[in-house]
């Protein structure tokens, strides 16, 4: 889809590369400053306007963008969810997913990782506590808090739960040759969430950030040698020697993703922030008298795309168990896309305008990718109208203006009432 664009000189595709400075100028990014990772070569791209799309948030510090990281307080938030006291280094478990065959009467297990006493007798200290070893079959339900147990069985596959086919991204019964193609199971379970130490914050180093994500992915290492050896099974054996990383379904050779899930960035302090109040089903209700039936989130005039599902947190490295709490249907609005201060930033990801509580629901992917999509449309919109994002946003007929084009592109820019809480 690129291909064309980069050929006639339209589009630069830096593959490989990471920001590592950026010049400002008052209210504005003048360039960034990008560095391969496999060399060190650097280079400075100017540009009128910046997306920032890292999964971290990155150029934000960098710039000197206002951003938050972490958890912000109740006191600071309004939100019920939120903790009582404001904590940066309060970050979601992040994880390295991989994708897993099974091989009925083979022997895949290779040799004992370094770490894996210490991952197989590890016991999360939470709060709600966890119910035992984080590599076991039991762990904490995401909405009540009590233990509960989700299965695991590549051979009986018919039983349900199971956590063989809760993430399966293939299945072999739909190839005529099964051998060949044999069914895929996307690790991302309660078992491989990293939550030991944050990626980013205060005193946070780069080499810290790659530290950690190695350990997350030496946790996954771990549970397959687990899985293969000492996991408990329905017929009271342990261990599935048969199962092996899936390789080249993810990209790689070893079958691990090529980088780390990683559920939350630093967030821009916003022209408007997305908040817990706009979004739970209960306090939608409460506040607003509708029934259930009719309740629906709070409806943004500058909506630029929407997004469905439950505020979900997974625990994290402050000691917190999930919160997953109800949410209703809601809308992207254009205000939590801008800083309140730099002009010519834009987000494009996780990086937008919310808490670390609705963030549980502005993170997944098809948000994000909307967000992203809107983030350059709005980009397009500037440079054809020779606007500022600021002045797409305070202008009222220029926001009904861009939403028609949004519109006309294919966009979504709200529910229909009919559409029920999660």
């Amino acid at each position: 889809m690129l291909a064309p664009h980069i050929a006639n000189g339209r589009l630069t595709l830096l593959l490989g590369h990471r920001p590592v400075a950026a010049s400002v100028q008052g209210d504005r990014i003048e360039s960034v400053t990008f560095e391969a990772v496999t060399g060190g070569r650097r280079r400075v791209v100017s540009a009128p306007w910046v997306l920032e799309a890292t999964e971290l948030g990155d150029l934000l510090p960098l710039a000197g963008v206002e951003h938050v990281i972490g958890a912000e307080s109740r006191s600071e938030t309004g939100e019920p969810s939120a903790p009582e006291k404001a904590d940066p280094l309060d970050q979601q478990a992040i994880t390295w997913c991989f994708g897993l065959e099974h091989h009925a009467g083979q022997n895949h297990v290779t040799q004992r990782p370094d770490d894996y006493v210490r991952w197989r007798e590890y016991v999360p200290q939470m709060t709600p506590p966890w119910p035992g070893r984080l590599f076991a079959w039991e762990h904490s339900h995401p909405i009540t808090l009590q233990p509960r147990i989700l299965p695991f069985d590549p051979v009986g596959e018919g039983a349900f739960p199971n956590l063989w086919t809760y993430r399966r991204i293939r299945d072999a019964s739909r190839f005529q040759d099964s051998k060949a193609f044999p069914s895929v199971c996307l690790v991302n379970w309660p078992q491989n969430d990293h939550w030991l130490a944050p990626l980013v914050g205060p005193g946070v180093t780069f080499e810290q950030r790659r530290q950690r994500e190695a350990e997350a992915k030496a946790l996954s290492r771990s549970l397959i040698y687990w899985l293969q050896t000492d996991a408990p099974r329905p017929d009271g054996g342990t261990g599935w020697p048969g199962l092996k990383p899936s390789a080249g379904v993810l990209g790689t050779l070893d079958g691990f993703a090529l980088a780390p899930y990683i559920r939350e960035s630093r967030r821009i302090c916003a022209k408007f922030t997305v908040t817990e109040r706009h979004l739970s089903t209960e306090i939608r209700k409460a506040e607003t008298g509708a029934a259930a039936e009719t309740v629906r989130a709070t409806q943004f005039r500058d909506s630029v795309g929407v997004g469905a599902y439950r505020i979900d947190l997974h625990p994290s490295t402050g000691g917190r168990n999930y919160v997953d709490v109800s949410s209703l249907p809601f809308q992207i609005p254009l205000g939590s896309l801008l800083p309140r201060r730099v002009e010519n930033l834009i987000a494009a990801g996780k990086c937008l305008g919310v808490t670390h509580i609705a963030n549980g629901c502005y993170r997944l992917h098809p948000v994000e990718w909307n967000i992203g999509e809107a983030a350059g449309a709005l980009a397009a919109f500037c440079v054809d109208r020779k606007l500022t994002p600021a002045a797409v946003h305070a202008k009222v007929d220029l926001t009904i203006e861009f939403q028609k084009r949004l519109r006309e592109e294919g966009f979504e820019l709200e529910w229909k009432a009919a559409i029920r809480p999660l």
